[in-house]
């Protein structure tokens, strides 16, 4: 009934009871969840806890908070795991304008290579796009791939329009179940239904019940739940909305 589009099972916080927490979203009704990789020491550990749990699915890519300690025989690493694992994209990739100090040059130049790596498979990507949408979009202009996802979406209705044209959808989750997130629910409640995928981004993101604590794949429902209130839909009609934005989007390998 649901799928999680961006949740990393293979976390450490997960670690403890990793198979409550799958058989709790399982029961919840999310049937696939997408697990994506953050850099290549964690390859084998997504493809293992998608080997293990029925319904995860892989992504695989360098997250640009670790492009500091990868290495260009990396890609060669990835073109590998993507010849050898079903992935649905490649991901999590893009850039993080936010933390300091960073290396914008050096995320840059791993997010292009991943980008043509992508279009090589003729894959989709999940983006990561942290103060960085403008950034993120120049590049997709320059490098066209199939589409795919922008995780954790909180930019302006004009880069949410931007990032539909070029067939991206849009990933919304834990933050727009804050009242004061104004920016986020307003786009959650007026972009076309067709555009917006759901996410936890667990164990990361909590939604406003949690008070900060850890995110879990079986908290999907409820935050689809806000979704549906900000849209004046049935929590039915957003369901199969959401799940058949997600198929559309990621590569069914």
């Amino acid at each position: 009934m649901w799928i999680d589009t961006h949740c990393h099972l293979d976390a450490a916080e997960f670690d403890p009871d990793r198979e409550a927490i799958a058989a709790a979203a399982v029961a919840a009704g999310v049937t696939t969840i997408v697990v994506p990789a953050v850099e290549r020491a964690n390859f084998g550990a997504v493809a293992s806890v998608c080997r293990e749990f029925k319904g995860c699915v892989p992504a695989y890519g360098i997250h640009p908070m670790y492009v500091d300690r990868a290495r260009e025989e990396d890609f060669d690493a990835l073109r590998q795991t993507l010849r050898q694992e079903p992935a649905v994209a490649v991901g999590e990739i893009g850039l993080h304008f936010f933390a300091e100090p960073r290396d914008e040059a050096r995320q840059l130049a791993y997010f292009v290579e991943q980008l043509k790596i992508a279009r090589e498979f003729n894959l989709p990507v999940v983006l990561h796009v942290r103060r960085a949408i403008d950034a993120v979009l120049k590049q997709l202009r320059l490098v066209r791939v199939v589409g795919g996802i922008a995780h954790a979406f909180n930019g302006s209705r004009q880069q949410a329009d931007e990032f539909i044209k070029l067939g991206f959808k849009l990933g919304f989750g834990g933050a727009m179940t804050y009242p004061r997130a104004l920016r986020i629910r307003e786009l959650a409640a007026t972009l076309p239904l067709n555009s917006i995928v759901l996410e936890t981004d667990a164990p990361d993101i909590p939604p406003a019940w949690l008070d900060g604590g850890r995110n879990a794949p079986g908290e999907l429902p409820r935050i689809a739940a806000t979704l549906a209130e900000l849209r004046g839909l049935s929590l039915a009609a957003v369901a199969a909305a959401c799940r058949a934005n997600a198929n559309e989007v990621l590569s069914r390998q």
